[in-house]
């Protein structure tokens, strides 16, 4: 049995349930991998789950995504062997430990060339601008997008992954540094959407044509915007409820603004093979490799800082990605 330390909440509420406890963790089993993780990766999905609002059955630890070293691998699995340097960002919830076993088909080889925290901040964004890029409107490079929070973190790298492409992005932001911060990145315009309509801007930038498709993870604010900001037979890619779900879609009006096509994507149905998954993680890690897509770690916190770190995640005093670190 190998000892390993978790965060766990018994009770939903604030970063004070957060506990650390320590456990024996069994020998993985024969369709998984035992990890011994160097680096975790921090989202706001994670506040939402300790918090309740995405509940889970009580207790349960918190995370999606880290990176580490193989320690141990079950019986049935081909892919991995002890001593491989790995990442994941596909859950299962518990990524705050020192080791874990994982389902080995959410588990991805990482290139040398990228570094535990660098993956660990990168798998979870990193792969959703993947799916979406390459996969739910595969962009050839020709294109010009419109692309809703361009400054946060999968905004930021939706704006190097298009620049790469040789992609116009479109970005909205909500304050002038957050658009030069979207800019910076490699957005080719941004639009500040409290001080300018975001379709008129749209249809000037365009020329009169609008675009092809719109990726919007913002959700029920955005959803009559980005509809008009579509050419006829455009694509809408929703693929995120910031500020609340779309609900009563009225299909007419999908008719009446040109023919126009909707989809509501989920990372998990683009990734749901192991083979799926290493191939889009590679598509990602080839990038960074190349030097067009960086990732700024802006706070590392030790695992028992947890609660710290969920508490500047929070008020929004941090900037670029946040890490927890383990020896």
């Amino acid at each position: 049995m190998e000892k390993t330390r978790i965060v766990q909440v018994r009770q939903h509420g604030g970063p004070e349930v957060m506990q650390i406890t320590e456990a024996e963790l069994p020998a993985p089993a024969p369709h998984e991998v035992q990890i011994r993780q160097k680096a975790i990766g921090l989202n706001f999905i994670d506040i939402y789950c300790r918090t309740g609002l995405y509940p889970n059955p009580l207790p349960h630890g918190l995370g999606f995504e880290a990176a580490g070293v193989v320690a141990a691998v079950g019986a049935e699995v081909r892919h991995l062997q002890a001593g491989d340097r790995v990442a994941y960002g596909q859950g299962p919830i518990g990524a705050y430990a020192d080791v874990r076993n994982i389902p080995a088909d959410r588990v991805v080889a990482i290139p040398d060339s990228v570094d535990f925290e660098q993956a660990a901040a990168l798998m979870l964004k990193g792969l959703t601008v993947q799916y979406l890029f390459r996969q739910t409107y595969r962009l050839k490079g020709t294109e010009t997008i419109l692309f809703h929070a361009a400054a946060g973190g999968v905004g930021l790298i939706a704006c190097q992954w298009a620049r790469a492409l040789g992609v116009r992005l479109i970005g909205t932001a909500s304050s002038p540094e957050k658009a030069a911060l979207a800019r910076q990145h490699g957005a080719w315009e941004v639009i500040d959407y409290t001080r300018e309509d975001v379709a008129a801007r749209v249809l000037e930038l365009t020329e009169g044509q609008k675009v092809p498709v719109v990726y919007d993870g913002v959700g029920r604010d955005t959803w009559e915007t980005s509809l008009d900001c579509l050419q006829p037979r455009g694509l809408m890619v929703s693929f995120g409820n910031a500020s609340g779900p779309v609900e009563g879609v009225n299909l007419g009006q999908l008719a009446a603004k040109g023919s126009l096509y909707v989809t509501r994507p989920i990372l998990g149905a683009y990734v749901a093979t192991a083979q799926a998954m290493q191939a889009a993680a590679t598509d990602l890690f080839d990038l960074v490799t190349a030097g067009k897509i960086h990732i700024v770690i802006g706070q590392r916190f030790a695992l028992e800082d947890a609660a710290l770190a969920h508490e500047a995640l929070k008020s929004r005093r941090t900037t670029g990605a946040t890490v927890l670190t383990l020896d």
